[in-house]
Parts: C-alpha cells; structure tokens; sequence
C-alpha cells in the first residue's frame, strides 16, 4: 500500500468508471481528491460519498476540461483552497466514434479538444504550481488505440496518440525540476464505455486479449497509485499499457 497522506490529487472525469476507481484509490491510501466532472454532478457525488463513507477526503468540481480559461479558474481555485497540488491525473475523455469518410468535423474536434487539448490545459495551468513546490505526479490517460489504432476511431486514436506525444515531451521538460509525467494506456476495461458493445464485439476483441479476459477498473487505478508514489519517482515519460498482453 503506497502513502499518499497530505497530498491533494485532481482527477479529472472522476465521477464514474476508471476515473472513479483513481479517485478512490487515491484517497485510500491518504490523499485528498479533487474529483472533476463535466456533466454528471449525481455521479460525481456519488463517488465522493464512497470516499467519504470510507474516511477518505474530497471534494467535487465542476469544469469543462476543454475550456483553458475555466481549467485555469479551477486550478487557481484548489491551490487558493489547499496551497497546492501534488498530483494530476488526466482522466476525461469521450468517444465519437464512425468511419472517416462519415464522421462529421464536429465528431473530431469535440474529441480532440475534451481528450488532447484538455490534458494540455490542465498540464499547462498545474505545472506553473508544481514547479514552485519542486515536485509533482502527472498521470495521462492514452489507449491501446493510441498505440494501435482502431477502425472507426480515427478521432480517438489520435486524440490518445497525442497523450502519449504530450506525455513525452512535458516529461522532459519539467523532470528537472523533480516532477515526473507518464501515461497509462488501457485495453479493454469494463466500464460504461465497453458494456455497449456487442457480445459478437466483445468475443473478438477477447480473443485478441492473452489473459482472455476484460480488465477491471481497479486494474487501472493501483497502476496510477503506483505511478503517483514515491516508488515510481525515478520512472518518467512512460507509457504503460495495462491491456492483458494486447499489444505485446
């Protein structure tokens, strides 16, 4: 069990699913979480309530991850309320998906400015504060469809193949200053996202998986409690895939 007392975290889309799961796994091992979501205000509640039921500490907020002014505003708001963030954790994303030659120039960039542009802004705004303290965990949610592409994601495959780009290069730029930055790619995880797929979908992406068997949320989140400790301050610019061996 990692130690993350007297940390503040941001996790952004945290209100169901992988980022749920981040937000409370952090706050069980000690951290206070900020648990961000765009829309779904009963969900993100919810999940406070968990932490909190289980003597855990947080707090909901509400922000549109691909607007760079609102993302400043929250961001200056948590350092105004706490004095700081330790930790970041780029979770929000959506999917818009179709075939090229069908999908829509809205499809695109509403995927591309909520899952690219919203990891740059808050990356942007938390790092001026991370780079005062000298220190800081910035974990970036990418795809196994960053690293391999998929039919009828061309918006989503590059979306999470410029999280891996942006992942990269902010590494490099702020590791001097002891704040490290890498990125989880996930495979097929069980989560809204997944369960509205067809059983005759689900059997052949399981059998492209070598454990033949979807992850689990949990799968995710202990991965980024790793990352965001102090066990993992010599790894940086990494992307681990957490994917059941589907792209080894």
């Amino acid at each position: 069990m990692v130690d993350l007392s007297g940390k503040v975290a941001l996790i952004t889309g945290a209100g169901r699913g992988i980022g749920a799961a981040v937000a409370k796994e952090l706050a069980k091992n000690g951290a206070t979480v900020i648990i961000n979501y765009g829309g779904n205000e009963e969900a993100a509640a919810n999940t406070l309530k968990s932490i909190k039921d289980a003597c855990g500490n947080g707090e909901i907020y509400k922000c549109d991850v691909a607007d760079f002014k609102a993302v400043e505003d929250m961001i200056k708001d948590i350092i105004n309320r706490y004095g700081r963030i330790d930790i970041l954790v780029n979770n929000a994303g959506i999917t818009r998906d179709g075939l090229i030659m069908r999908m829509s120039e809205e499809d695109f960039d509403s995927v591309i400015n909520v899952n690219l542009k919203g990891t740059f802004n808050t990356i942007r705004h938390v790092s001026r504060q991370m780079l005062k303290q000298k220190e800081g965990r910035i974990v970036n949610m990418s795809s196994v469809v960053g690293i391999a592409g998929n039919a009828g994601q061309v918006n989503y495959a590059a979306s999470k193949a410029g999280v891996i780009g942006i992942t990269k290069s902010a590494a490099k730029e702020l590791a001097s200053k002891g704040i490290t930055v890498n990125a989880i790619a996930p495979g097929y995880i069980d989560t809204d996202m997944t369960k509205v797929l067809s059983d005759n979908v689900k059997e052949s992406v399981l059998a492209t998986i070598p454990l033949k068997r979807m992850g689990d949320v949990a799968d995710i989140a202990k991965t980024v409690a790793f990352l965001v400790s102090d066990e993992a301050s010599y790894i940086t610019g990494q992307v681990i895939s957490v994917d059941g061996g589907m792209n080894i």
